[in-house]
């Protein structure tokens, strides 16, 4: 039977690259919803191309246009962050939670409350509500199946039945555009150079997190939650040539390994179609063409982020909420030029200065934990104490 299916966050990045794939295999699914945020023209054009039952525009600004593009189609339309909960709660068998940011955390939720198989492209619905998501996959037998491409290496490499014989997990890191540069050279750099990310096609928020790490940062918070390892034994590793996805190491030596090239159809492909596999377009590695392989360990002056992340994950509680709040802030307003590239982990790590941290056991503490952090944080733009290198 074709597997009935529902992306949430169509028309992002892992959302297209998921209709790709569905477009080249149409018999195998059936498309229950599809969500987006604000490219409302996308969404009609992927509605009409796959024929959902429900398109859901999550801004409430381009139901008018989605109304119209569809009319006749036969597809429901619906607008708002309800509607788009309410697609996540349809009776489709598979979910793709591609929403980025906090925002994603609820209509993921959902799906989990039914029990669905969701793939998680959202890596903050682990960094900021890790207990509760993996208290409710276990409440209500959801399977979670990482779409990242490091977390989708481990989970394909990692033996859950022997896990007391693992030793480290190890993530691999491309190191960003700005790999080999200095804090001063760092200093300077436009959201238009930190988007150009050398291996990965993404979009524009995940680009300025690999650049400043940060990325890697959540994805240990992450990692945390999704394996039965400690915060010790998670490592990670820059490796340049984006190959390596990332790695096992067992307690006997051995050191297991997912390489493939830079192409994130690869892990979704394998969350689309898990516990099978599909075929998937990604270019093939040819390994009498490669030089070398390459790794260096990240250098955290440079990169803060990384500590950061990891004194958040020690800390527990509401820390990793406020950490990924405050870096969605602080990206926001480099991107928008209010701050300079270094002044996100500023602001980030000065927002987890100031915000004391505590117990997380509903979604109500999660969301109280975010709107402090956020407000924290534009506090500290708008106060230019995110600008400190202005003035040194």
């Amino acid at each position: 039977m074709p597997r009935r299916v529902t992306i949430l966050g169509s028309t992002g990045s892992v959302g297209c690259n998921t209709v790709d794939l569905i477009e080249r295999q149409p018999a195998s699914f059936v498309v229950e919803a599809l969500t987006g945020n604000r490219n409302v023209e996308l969404l009609a054009q992927q509605a009409l191309r796959l024929k959902p039952r429900l398109a859901v525009v999550a801004d409430t600004a381009g139901y008018a246009y989605l109304k119209e593009a569809l009319s006749g189609s036969g597809i429901e339309v619906a607008a708002g962050r309800e509607a788009v909960i309410e697609a996540a709660s349809r009776p489709a068998e598979w979910v793709m939670a591609a929403i980025v940011g906090a925002a994603g955390l609820a209509p993921t939720l959902a799906a989990v409350r039914r029990g669905a198989i969701v793939g998680l492209a959202n890596k903050e619905c682990l960094v900021s509500a890790g207990e509760i998501m993996v208290g409710e996959i276990a409440r209500y037998g959801a399977t979670l199946v990482p779409v990242d491409s490091e977390h989708s290496a481990i989970y394909q490499v990692f033996d859950f039945d022997t896990a007391d014989k693992v030793e480290s997990i190890v993530l691999t890191a491309s190191g960003g555009p700005f790999r080999t540069l200095s804090r001063e050279e760092m200093e300077t750099v436009s959201p238009e150079q930190a988007v150009a990310h050398p291996n990965w096609d993404m979009g524009a928020k995940i680009s300025v997190d690999s650049a400043t790490m940060m990325n890697k940062g959540l994805e240990l918070i992450e990692a945390y939650h999704l394996f039965p390892v400690t915060e010790s034994q998670i490592e990670i590793v820059v490796h340049p040539q984006s190959v390596i996805h990332s790695m096992v190491a067992y307690v006997d030596g051995s050191v297991l390994a997912q390489l493939g090239s830079p192409d994130m159809r690869t892990p979704i492909a394998y969350a689309l179609t898990w516990p099978e596999r599909m075929p998937a377009p990604a270019p093939r590695l040819r390994f009498g063409e490669m030089s070398s392989l390459t790794f260096e360990n990240p250098d955290a002056t440079r990169f803060p982020a990384l500590r950061l992340a990891r004194e958040a994950l020690r800390a527990g509680g509401s820390a990793p909420t406020v950490l990924n709040a405050a870096n969605e802030i602080a990206v926001e307003c480099f991107l928008a030029g209010q701050i300079g590239f270094l002044d996100i982990a500023r602001v980030v790590e000065e927002t987890l200065d100031r915000t004391p941290t505590r117990a997380i056991a509903t979604l109500d503490d999660v969301a109280a934990a975010d709107s402090v952090g956020r407000r924290t944080a534009l506090d500290l733009v708008g106060d230019g104490a995110g600008r400190r290198h202005a003035t040194a």
